[in-house]
């Protein structure tokens, strides 16, 4: 099984934290779209290592992805009466453009 480097590990981390600070959301909420055991940040990482492992970057890409997309519709589908979640949607896809842009500069075949 494939695993990500510690500086791999260390980018996503990072990500991570930015993603759910631009997005108004919280390990907790990451915790659940993972179905994780602990919103503990090693717990989290180690869910989406597994993704990683059994289906590369671009899996990994797709399942953060699908994540943001579930949160954008809830956070549009939220109970009448509540205000919307402050979300910066453009900072956020933004940050998973970029990631999938790395992710399939990774993938290409280096030029020779």
């Amino acid at each position: 099984m494939a695993s990500l480097t510690t500086e791999q590990l260390d980018d996503l981390q990072t990500f991570l934290k930015d993603w759910l600070r631009h997005s108004g959301r919280s390990q907790s909420d990451l915790r659940r779209a993972l179905k994780a055991g602990s919103i503990r940040m090693p717990v989290l990482l180690e869910a989406l290592q597994t993704t990683y492992g059994e289906r590369g970057l671009a899996g990994l890409a797709d399942q953060l992805c699908g994540i943001e997309e579930r949160w954008q519709q809830e956070d549009a589908d939220g109970p009448a009466g509540t205000p919307p979640r402050p979300i910066a949607l453009e900072d956020s896809l933004g940050q998973l453009d970029l990631l999938l842009q790395e992710i399939r500069g990774d993938a290409e075949p280096p030029q020779a």
